[in-house]
């Protein structure tokens, strides 16, 4: 057994590939405390902060994702792989790894395959239920693949997938917070019904003009609570439309004159605003979805348009096949997201029951198992 594993952990690009790559680091560091782990991300994307902020060392490619829509101006993305490419090659001859990690995410492309034509043994985390076309490419030449979906042998060989589920934010659990501190912290009510609004770390448009041009039946509802994350790109239209809407200024980052409604670009303590959720509106990210597994959370699904394959869409086919969550279209959150909300966070039996759907598809220590996994081929290489 090497106690001092170099271990490389490519991807990036969103939260969703970030925090399951650092929970994966985690757990690799609690199993194997000697072991010396370098990211690889892409430059400029989040990674290059959240990385370090977790308190790894990170290095980036000067890698972009193709523009399906243009392909005229791929010849710039193709220039940028092949830098990418050669600069993989020099930083695992520099830093010698016995394997490397792909997440997902820009950099993983080229790193995991610069690694497997340098014999390097590699390792897929692949988190939605339909493969991208990259870790289908990956896979050729990897030799373990995780997954969190039943029925990935249609895109995978099977002899080299093992059902791990993706990993989650590991300061998400272990707590025994109780209603009331978390409805502090929000300035809310523990005794009323609250719905929390997610849409990522960056936003989601529809969700948040949704919820804008739902202003007055929020308020209309004073009974139930609202926490409505905008993500940072959106945080100042959506307080403009508060402010308009309500004749007043907001007096402060989250409050407004809407008593059962708060508003924030993003919601640090993550613990809390779950705990206080009856029902979470959401994207349907495969991270995402994993969170409301593990802590049963009821949640309407509203599938990103603008991912890849449509990813998102057949991650929530996925559970709303099992009564394990329910489905809004983007095209139509407009006219039934919040009247969907409404029905169902007023029906107990409802919620109960999606709460236990949920529940049956959690995959916990996905991290750990991912690690030991990844443990076993630096051992073997």
């Amino acid at each position: 057994m090497n106690e001092h594993p170099h271990i490389i952990i490519s991807g990036g690009g969103t939260g969703g590939h970030i925090f399951p790559a650092v929970s994966i680091a985690n757990a690799i560091k609690e199993l194997r405390p000697g072991a010396e782990i370098l990211f690889v991300g892409a430059e400029g994307r989040m990674e290059m902060q959240r990385v370090p902020d977790a308190g790894y060392k990170i290095i980036g490619l000067p890698v972009a994702g193709f523009d399906r829509k243009h392909l005229w101006k791929n010849f710039a993305v193709l220039v940028k792989l092949a830098r990418s490419q050669w600069k993989a090659r020099k930083i695992i001859k520099d830093f010698k790894p016995l394997v490397a990690v792909g997440v997902g995410g820009y950099a993983s492309g080229p790193t995991l395959k610069t690694a497997g034509m340098m014999g390097i043994p590699t390792l897929i985390q692949e988190q939605n239920s339909y493969a991208g076309v990259t870790n289908k490419l990956l896979a050729q030449k990897a030799r373990k693949i995780c997954v969190a979906y039943e029925g990935m042998e249609k895109f995978f060989p099977a002899d080299k997938i093992i059902m791990t589920g993706n990993p989650v934010r590991q300061n998400l659990f272990g707590h025994s917070i109780t209603r009331q501190e978390a409805a502090d912290l929000f300035g809310l009510d523990p005794a009323k019904k609250t719905i929390l609004i997610l849409g990522g770390s960056l936003g989601a448009r529809t969700i948040n003009q949704t919820l804008t041009a739902a202003l007055e039946t929020m308020r209309a509802h004073p009974d139930i609570q609202f926490i409505w994350q905008t993500g940072k790109i959106y945080i100042e239209q959506v307080k403009q439309a508060i402010v308009a809407f309500t004749g007043e200024a907001v007096r402060h980052p989250h409050i407004t004159a809407i008593p059962n409604l708060y508003v924030t670009d993003f919601i640090k303590d993550m613990a809390k605003a779950y705990m206080l959720a009856d029902l979470v509106i959401s994207r349907a990210g495969a991270g995402s979805i994993s969170e409301f597994c593990l802590l049963h959370k009821p949640v309407i699904l509203v599938p990103s348009p603008n991912v890849a394959e449509d990813h998102q869409t057949k991650n929530a086919l996925a559970l709303v096949n099992k009564d394990a969550a329910l489905y809004v279209k983007d095209a139509e959150a407009m006219e039934k997201l919040i009247p969907t909300a409404l029905e169902t966070v007023a029906d107990d039996n409802r919620l109960q029951a999606l709460s236990s759907n949920i529940a049956r598809l959690a995959l916990p220590d996905s991290a750990r198992r991912i690690a030991e996994e990844v443990l076993k081929l630096a051992d073997n290489a």
